[in-house]
């Protein structure tokens, strides 16, 4: 407020006339002997209401985003309505910022927080909201940026295989990504043509869901996760960016993306392969379940694990009439997946296809037709038993049923209207999805009923 203050009483009245203090205008009436004493409290109230940097160096930039919705989901036996945090790009805030070191050098920050009051892929038949409510932390990290070099990123964050295989120029990427299925209700419990769920009863407990014969953390072969690392991006040259990452004691990942317009086309793509010898892999960098160490392994004193993938994707718009394509694959190879399970399928792999219109048809903002198409042959890396608990060996004597492979297929549709004068999109999505499993020990293979979802709601940015 210091600095304010050295103004003097006519150069603090013109500044109120102009109306640069609003929400207390002064009127010509107000500017007696005292304006000083009055237009400086004026002042502090508005010091004491902004938002504040701890130093003058480094930028701070507050932004975030909300994204709320209704969900409908009916999986043949039993049908519901609830509100929902849309996961697929959920709730959050950040704070970000930089500051220039030198000529060509410059040093930032990223700190940015999740944000669920219930979650749209955690929620089941029984549990209205799912779990891990309240804030989560996404990013923690600073880097240091050169423009000849380069940036160097340390901290929590996202690797070159973040995102690799959900790269999206429509709207889409923020309502129903069409290679992360997960997102759109596939925590519900997988619910057999007999009305049982995995468990052979009928409440859910810990039953098998569909998102877990995607992955055990449900994320699509070939994704990466947000993890602690060290990470380099080299400088984009011709619209191609170099990343290397390191981390979590034994992951790393390489990758490149491709971003740049020509011929009337957007276009933008990216590829990456890592792998994971982390003892506690199916917890940190990309997920890799099998261990040496599990129970009927060759020697359980071994408990690095084994697993590596491959994952891309690319999107290309037309910009003049606003047709798009979207297509993205990805595989996992899990070494040792069938050390406690022979026959088990170590190689998860899937695809996944979107299409559609995005263009301005009405004044409001753009507005996005499309369709999608997605198919997951997991493997075993789930390590996942029939009934949903975790599995250590095989044991078919005693009636276990592990998975040693499955299938999950869905088709879905949607529109989303933007109003871009509020920064907001408006969508209304729907998802089929159809599943099969190859149990061991089993007389039978189960079937299942399909899932149907319906999702419509609002994102809005900040």
């Amino acid at each position: 407020m210091a600095s304010l203050v050295k103004y003097g009483c006519g150069q603090l009245a013109l500044l109120a006339a102009l109306g640069l203090f609003a929400g207390s205008p002064a009127s010509a009436a107000d500017l007696g002997g005292d304006c000083c004493a009055d237009l400086e409290e004026r002042i502090a109230e508005l010091e004491a209401t902004t938002a504040r940097k701890g130093n003058r160096k480094v930028k701070l930039e507050v932004s975030g985003q909300v994204n709320e919705a209704l969900l409908f989901w009916d999986d043949g036996f039993e049908s519901n309505v609830g509100a929902y945090t849309n996961d697929n790009a959920r709730t959050r805030f950040r704070f970000k910022g930089e500051a220039r070191i030198d000529d060509g050098w410059k040093a930032g920050y990223l700190l940015e927080i999740g944000v669920r009051s219930s979650r749209s892929n955690r929620f089941t038949q029984e549990d209205d909201n799912g779990t891990d409510l309240g804030l989560d932390l996404r990013h923690s990290v600073w880097y240091v940026d050169s423009k000849k070099y380069g940036r160097l990123w340390v901290g929590l964050t996202g690797g070159a295989a973040e995102g690799i295989t959900e790269i999206n120029l429509a709207h889409t990427k923020d309502v129903a990504k069409y290679s992360d299925q997960e997102d759109s209700g596939l925590g519900l419990g997988l619910r057999q043509t007999n009305g049982l769920f995995t468990n052979g009863t009928t409440s859910v407990g810990s039953s098998l869901s569909f998102g877990r014969l995607i992955r055990d953390n449900r994320d699509q072969p070939g994704e990466g996760r947000r993890s602690n690392m060290i990470r380099l991006d080299s400088p984009t040259w011709e619209g191609f960016t170099l990343t290397a990452n390191y981390g979590e004691d034994d992951t790393w990942e390489v990758g490149g993306r491709y971003a740049n317009e020509f011929a009337g086309f957007k276009v933008a793509a990216g590829i990456a392969y890592g792998e994971n010898t982390d003892a506690n892999g199916g917890a940190t960098g990309f997920e890799c379940q099998a261990q040496n160490g599990a129970v009927g392994a060759p020697d359980p004193r071994e408990t690095d694990a084994s697993c590596n993938q491959i994952g891309g994707s690319i999107s290309v718009m037309h910009i003049e009439s606003g047709l798009y394509a979207n297509f993205a694959a990805g595989r996992l190879e899990d070494d040792l997946i069938d050390i406690p399970l022979p026959g088990a399928d170590n190689v998860s792999e899937f695809y996944a296809f979107e299409a559609g219109i995005e263009r301005k048809f009405i004044d409001l903002g753009k507005t996005t037709f499309f369709g999608q198409y997605y198919v997951n042959n997991g493997g075993a890396n789930a390590r996942r038993d029939f009934d949903g608990s975790s599995f250590s060996t095989v044991n078919v004597s005693n009636g276990d049923r592990d998975i040693l492979g499955s299938n999950l297929e869905s088709f879905g549709f949607g529109v989303i209207q933007e109003l871009s004068a509020a920064s907001m999109n408006l969508y209304l999505t729907y998802r089929h999805t159809e599943v099969d499993v190859r149990l061991s020990g089993a007389a039978a293979q189960p079937e299942f009923e399909d899932l149907d979802v319906v999702i419509g709601g609002a994102i809005i940015k900040f």
